[in-house]
């Protein structure tokens, strides 16, 4: 707790900040008072152990056709089908998008230990979806009448970060699969570059249409498969979206069925956008309050009530996406900003809080949660 010469100091801080216009810049970081939030420690990685158990969790969900929720709109009684049909890749784990971000960590694991025990399952999975029959027949999907929003831009999002992850891996199956998932990627490469010149507004809820992670996941993309026209638009709605965005109303974080931190998501997006310097000062004026440790609703994990419930449990993947969030951001501050060791203090506080219960024995968080461990124990920073 801060005594009152403290908290003056830092409303001071505060007072003396220059008003600044849209991803403006004056030279220097802005110093923070410190708040420091939950324990500090090693580094969070993923072992071997970990990584066999998220693999079973996703092995056993990749071809589980049912439960199955379909956003599927259904144009004649010929589209009457069951989702196996309909997707004959990403047909598994509940959803689209979760079949399609649990075959990115399956390609993650294996790429990060190639002597694990479930290797071979993992390949000969892989080798039954991700074929050229098949990503077909997800490209046709996609380009029937009414399916102009069909997983927009989430899913997109998570199929551009399994192309991405598939990239230059000099494996002779990898270069199958990314070969045989090049026209999905394609396609909705296009649809990005269509669709948000039109979009005028960012979504910012935190759940599947959230822009923010569309465009970051969508950038890191780009670059890295040198993608340049996507990469200019990306850069170019993110700063027309978020520039001017400033005392960000982050004490209203949660609601009730967040599986990302609006606030944080966004700021995780524009340390890919902006230079380091001004990233600091955009992040400065865009959550004023973490420099009192505020507000406390953000910087503390999120109480998950039952996790047999589909949409309460999303908080366990809101604690996992905070802390990813806030490590990347740590990053790109440095760890000589004065705010660093609050958002790695939090960070580890939201993943202690949830990664022992990834496989909580409840399919409702089984079938995507593993996805959200391993991208915060093996992407972000």
């Amino acid at each position: 707790m801060r005594n009152a010469s403290q908290h003056l100091i830092a409303l001071l801080l505060l007072a003396c900040l220059p008003l600044l216009g849209a991803c403006g810049a004056s030279d220097g970081d802005p110093r923070d008072a410190r708040a420091p939030v939950g324990p500090e420690g090693a580094a969070m990685t993923l072992d071997r152990e970990a990584a066999s158990r998220f693999a079973r969790l996703a092995l056993g969900g990749i071809e589980r056709e049912f439960p199955n929720k379909l956003g599927h709109v259904m144009n004649d009684a010929s589209e009457v089908q069951n989702p196996a049909s309909l997707h004959p890749a990403f047909y598994g784990s509940f959803d689209w998008h979760s079949s399609v971000h649990g075959h990115w960590m399956l390609v993650r694991l294996l790429k990060l230990f190639p002597d694990l025990p479930e290797g071979n399952a993992i390949r000969e999975v892989l080798g039954r979806h991700l074929t050229a029959a098949n990503i077909a027949a997800e490209v046709a999907y996609f380009a029937q009448p009414n399916r102009k929003s069909f997983e927009r831009t989430y899913g997109w999002a998570w199929l551009l970060k399994l192309a991405e992850e598939l990239h230059g891996w000099e494996d002779g199956d990898a270069k199958k699969w990314a070969s045989a998932l090049a026209p999905l990627a394609d396609a909705l490469e296009k649809r990005y570059i269509d669709f948000l010149p039109r979009q005028t507004y960012p979504i910012r809820r935190g759940v599947h249409p959230n822009t923010a992670f569309g465009i970051a996941f969508g950038l890191d993309y780009a670059r890295a498969a040198g993608r340049a026209e996507l990469e200019k638009l990306l850069v170019d709605r993110a700063r027309a979206y978020y520039c001017d965005d400033a005392g960000y109303p982050a004490a209203w974080e949660p609601d009730g069925d967040d599986f990302f931190s609006p606030s944080l998501m966004e700021a995780d997006l524009m340390r890919r956008v902006l230079p380091r310097p001004e990233f600091s000062r955009w992040f400065r004026r865009f959550l004023p309050a973490l420099a009192r440790g505020e507000p406390r609703s953000l910087l503390e994990p999120a109480v998950v009530a039952d996790r047999s419930d589909p949409k309460i449990v999303h908080l366990d993947g809101l604690n996992l996406s905070r802390a990813w969030c806030m490590k990347g951001i740590a990053s790109t501050l440095g760890a000589d900003h004065p705010l660093a060791r609050t958002l790695i203090g939090s960070a580890r506080a939201h993943a202690d809080a949830t990664l022992a219960h990834v496989t909580s024995g409840h399919y409702e968080g089984e079938h995507w949660l593993a996805s959200f461990a391993v991208y915060l124990l093996t992407d972000a920073p």
